[in-house]
Parts: C-alpha cells; sequence; structure tokens
C-alpha cells in the first residue's frame, strides 16, 4: 500500500511537470497563432460550419461529416463534462472555468487546423480511410519519428483517458448512486463495448449517430431546468468565475482554496481533457470523412470543441456554482450530482447518473478507434483484433482503480500527445493557411 502511495505521489508530481509553463505556453502560443492566422475564423465561419454538418458530401471516405462529429463529440463529450469540470473547480477554483473557456474560443483554431490535414493527408488502408495527427506529422512535416511518438502515446492514452477515466467513474457514481458495485458496472460497459467496437468505424459511426444527440439533448435539458430553477444565482456564478480566474481563490467551507496558477492549471488540463483542441486525437476520425475538400471537414470539427466546451462544460459549471455545494469538500465525482440534487431531488441524480453512463460509453466507443489507429499506424492491421479484446477488458480493470492517480496518468499522456501534434501543427501552418485561403477565395 506504501508503494501505491509513493507511485501515485510520483504521477502526480511528475503531471505537473508536464502540465507547467512550457505546456501551457505551448499550445496557448498554438491555439493564439492559429486564431491571428486564420484571422479569427472560428468566430466568422461558425455558422457556415454548422451548415456543413448537414450537408450531404460525395467525396471518397468512409463514414459521413456528421458521423464524423458524433464520433468526435463521443470521445469529447465525456467524464470531462461532468468529473472534469468539477475536478477543475474543487482544485482550481471557479475561476478554472474561465481558462476553460479560454482553451476552447482559442482551441477551435487548433482543432480546425487538425481536421483540414487530417484530410490532405490521410491515404487509403487495408481497412478504409487512415489519417491523423501521426500521419500528417509524418508525410506533411516530415518527421516519421515524433509522429510515431504520437501514435504511440495514442494509444497509452485509448486505455487511460479514453477508457479506465470513463469505466471508473461512472463506477463510482452508480456506487453512490444507486449501491451497485463498481465490479457490476464494468462488467456491464465492457460487454456492450465490445458489441459495439468489434465492427469498425462504420459499426461505431452508426451507433454513436443516434447515442450521442441523444445523450447530450438529455443532458442540456436537464442543466437548463435546474439552471432556470435558480435563474438569481447564475449572475453571482459568473462573478466567481471572473474573480476566480484573476485573483485565485479563497478557502470556504470545505473548499481549501485555490491560487490563480492552479486555476490555470486545472481550467487548461480539464479543458484539453474535454475538448482535445491540440491533442490531435480528433483529426484521427476527421481522416475518415466523405469529403473532397479539407476545408469543409475542418470546420465541421471545430464545431466539436463549441459544443463541448462552450455549451456542455458551461452549463455543468452554473449548475455548481449556483449552490454552494461545490464548498463542503466534496469529491468531484460527486459534486455535479449532488447540485443538481438540490434542485431536482433524487430524480436529478438518477438522471445524472444515467447520463454519465452514456457520456462514459460513447467516450469509451470514440477512443477505442483512436487507439486501433495509432496501432495500425505503428504495428499494422494484424494487431487489432488483440487490441480490441484488451481494450474491452481495461474497462473492468478500470472500474475499480484509484480515480486520483487515472487522472494524474491520463494528464500525462494527453500532454505526450498534444507535443509532437502541436509542433505538427506549428510547422505546417503554411499549408493550413494555403489551404483556408483556397477554399473560401473558391466559395
Amino acid at each position: 500500500m506504501q508503494l501505491l502511495e509513493k507511485f501515485e505521489s510520483f504521477v502526480s508530481i511528475l503531471s505537473g511537470w508536464v502540465w507547467g509553463p512550457p505546456m501551457l505556453i505551448l499550445l496557448f502560443g498554438t491555439h493564439i497563432y492559429l486564431t491571428f492566422l486564420l484571422k479569427g475564423l472560428q468566430f466568422r465561419s461558425l455558422p457556415l460550419a454548422f451548415k456543413i454538418i448537414f450537408t450531404k458530401d460525395t467525396g471518397k471516405g468512409d463514414i459521413s461529416q456528421f458521423s464524423t462529429l458524433m464520433t468526435a463529440l463521443a470521445a469529447t463529450v465525456g467524464i470531462g463534462n461532468i468529473v472534469g469540470v468539477a475536478t477543475a473547480i474543487t482544485l482550481g477554483g471557479p475561476g478554472a472555468i474561465f481558462w476553460m473557456w479560454l482553451t476552447g474560443l482559442l482551441g477551435m483554431a487548433t482543432k480546425y487546423s487538425e481536421g483540414l490535414l487530417a484530410v490532405k493527408y490521410r491515404e487509403k488502408g487495408p481497412n478504409g480511410m487512415r489519417g491523423g495527427a501521426m500521419y500528417y506529422i509524418s508525410k506533411g512535416a516530415n518527421m516519421p519519428l515524433l509522429g510515431a511518438f504520437f501514435a504511440f502515446f495514442t494509444v497509452i492514452s485509448a486505455f487511460g483517458v479514453g477508457n479506465m477515466v470513463q469505466a471508473n467513474s461512472s463506477a463510482h457514481i452508480f456506487e453512490s448512486a444507486f449501491n451497485i458495485s463498481t465490479h457490476w458496472t464494468g462488467i456491464f460497459l465492457a460487454i456492450l463495448t465490445g458489441l459495439v467496437i468489434i465492427g469498425g468505424i462504420k459499426s461505431i459511426g452508426k451507433f454513436v449517430s443516434v447515442l450521442v444527440p441523444f445523450m447530450i439533448i438529455l443532458y442540456i435539458g436537464t442543466m437548463l431546468t435546474t439552471l432556470t430553477m435558480r435563474f438569481d444565482q447564475i449572475p453571482n456564478a459568473f462573478s466567481l468565475i471572473f474573480n476566480g480566474a484573476f485573483n485565485g481563490a479563497s478557502a470556504t467551507g470545505g473548499f481549501v482554496g485555490a491560487t490563480i496558477a492552479s486555476a490555470i492549471r486545472f481550467g487548461v488540463a480539464r479543458g484539453l481533457f474535454s475538448n482535445e483542441a491540440g491533442l490531435g486525437s480528433a483529426s484521427i476520425v476527421a481522416a475518415s470523412a466523405k469529403t473532397k475538400d479539407p476545408v469543409s471537414q475542418a470546420l465541421v470539427t471545430m464545431t466539436g470543441t463549441f459544443i463541448d466546451t462552450i455549451v456542455v462544460c458551461t452549463l455543468t459549471a452554473l449548475v455548481i456554482l449556483t449552490t454552494d455545494v461545490w464548498t463542503l469538500g466534496l469529491s468531484a465525482g460527486e459534486l455535479t450530482s449532488k447540485s443538481v440534487e438540490v434542485s431536482l431531488g433524487y430524480g436529478g441524480v438518477i438522471i445524472i447518473a444515467f447520463s454519465t453512463a452514456l457520456f462514459a460509453f460513447s467516450t469509451l466507443i470514440g477512443w477505442s478507434y483512436y487507439g486501433e489507429k495509432g496501432l495500425e499506424f505503428l504495428m499494422g492491421t494484424t494487431i487489432i483484433k488483440y487490441y480490441r479484446i484488451a481494450y474491452v477488458f481495461a474497462v473492468f480493470i478500470g472500474s475499480t482503480m484509484s480515480l486520483g492517480l487515472i487522472w494524474n496518468l491520463s494528464d500525462i499522456t494527453n500532454g505526450m500527445m498534444a507535443i509532437p501534434n502541436l509542433i505538427g501543427l506549428l510547422l505546417l501552418s503554411k499549408i493550413i493557411k494555403s489551404e483556408t485561403n483556397k477554399y473560401f477565395i473558391k466559395k
């Protein structure tokens, strides 16, 4: 037990190093640089982007642009929107939400760039289209070793951020709400995951195209209902966010307080965990889109960050901050559920538990594809069937592990994915600008 505690302490320290000033500068610097390079495209072209989502494209690819967005949202709209937001507040204070917003808004330009390069440098493989950050880093930036580095940590992250974090948080919420053993939840999620991922991206795309809209509408409806009942507290919630972003948050109740540095660190880290802008993960599914033009898919890809961070995460944060529950020292896993319970009673707890299960399951499905493509890049297609078996088994293992350890490990592997991806985006920024200009001149 003492050895495990030492390991958890080491991982926590290492996570702090990975998400120290150099990473924040690289991530925010890339977001800001691409925002200026593209002249704020994420703001002026957002209506066009939403229009393209529902426009049929007859280009080459495996699944529709709508299905790529649903698959990307399946991977991003997950525990990060429920437990991740709560974690940011418990560790960084309300001010962490401001930095999460900033990561999302500026990160839309980065997400756009990932989608563009994914389609431009994709290639036809034995199991359909294949592409993503590992391909544009290797082929476009001519850095195959860095591409392999990204692919390796994609596989590792698929088991962490995409798998065990989701299973763990879901299992513990069900244990808290319904007294269901984490083992039973783990077994149930593992079986369902196996049934969906065995069919590959086409099976995944069909499944999430139905699941994701339903789960997002259910969750948003619940959050809006809760906020309607606390309408008078919303201005105070925004005040806590903006004040905490630049002044830190003092200790109150069971909340131990947070510095500005903590607000920035956990806001950015949890923001990236939730929307994955800069991580390069969404580029993997973007490469499978049926589209004739890289920019068309890039616009669709960036809408995922807006939906995830600006809509879903914001609603979660406001529900938490319109009560005093966040000051009671509760665990991040309980915080959102308890905050909803204040207004909606036990019925709200049931809805949040159900939403958590759906969010976790959708992320398990989306990230299984990311890890699979990373492994295909490194070792070919013959190992994929063994990967799928291991992935399903990890769902059960993750449901019984320490949450703090898994979060910190996930932060580390996310950082190790982000570094090569951000380098690749900066090296290929001229290509991004050139392709964008060509598209809008044509328009």
